[in-house]
């Protein structure tokens, strides 16, 4: 379909309409090997349009997925020991797409894969103060006193670290289960707490991530996320304004 060249390189990311009329007008546009001129049409499908003698790539849709890591699965696109990656159980998305965040080999639940770069940093920083929430199955009957233990802060690798929230599940003969909320995410930090309350972690399931749940979705499945899903963690990461509800 023919279009307008400056139409064509705001479509494609390259500058707004205006600034891509001033890349025209100073000769570094060209279309099929000629200089374009101002006001020039061309086809995007059909023609060679370079700016500054780089071809016109048309960029990938930004997708967003939420996605089930099942346990021994490495949260990464190659792994050099050979061991099973998230890219194993990824073939049906066409795009390629990363993980935000991560969770360790032994752990498993909700996952957010992207391609969109800035929404995987926002995402990430502790500012966003994204809320992520485990359940955990711990070895030994969890009492009360160590539930108000972990609310008020483990020190791990010198730093306090504090959860949003702790809460007891249930008990099992020999286990117990507790729900535990998190807004950063440091290396192995809910195994580290639990292993220095006396409590190693025989299970560890991330169930939500703000308002993504999990529920739903078997290990290494995956789907899309809801329109309103995207919308709230932009929103809380800063990238959209907060809507007039």
């Amino acid at each position: 379909m023919m279009k307008r060249l400056q139409k064509i390189l705001a479509e494609f990311g390259i500058a707004s309409r205006r600034k891509a009329e001033e890349l025209i007008k100073e000769g570094r546009v060209t279309v099929n090997g000629q200089v374009a001129q101002l006001g020039q049409k061309a086809d995007p499908e059909k023609d060679y349009i370079k700016v500054d003698g780089k071809l016109l790539i048309k960029p990938e849709p930004k997708v967003y997925y939420a996605f089930h890591k099942p346990r021994k699965v490495i949260t990464s696109l190659i792994d050099p020991q050979g061991r099973p990656t998230i890219k194993d159980f990824l073939k049906g998305i066409k795009f390629r797409v990363y993980p935000v965040g991560r969770l360790d080999y032994d752990s498993e639940g909700l996952l957010l894969l992207t391609n969109d770069g800035e929404f995987a940093y926002k995402i990430m920083h502790p500012s966003a103060k994204i809320e992520k929430t485990y359940l955990v199955k711990v070895d030994g009957i969890i009492e009360p006193e160590t539930i108000e233990k972990l609310r008020k802060g483990i020190k791990i690798d010198g730093k306090l670290a504090v959860p949003v929230s702790v809460h007891f599940v249930r008990k099992l003969k020999a286990n117990s289960w507790i729900k535990i909320t998190l807004h950063e995410g440091r290396k192995r930090q809910i195994r580290k707490m639990l292993q220095r309350v006396g409590h190693p972690v025989i299970r560890l399931i991330r169930i939500s991530i703000d308002g993504v749940k999990l529920e739903g979705l078997k290990p290494g499945q995956y789907r899309v996320l809801t329109k309103e899903e995207l919308e709230e963690l932009k929103e809380k990461a800063g990238l959209i304004k907060k809507s007039r509800k």
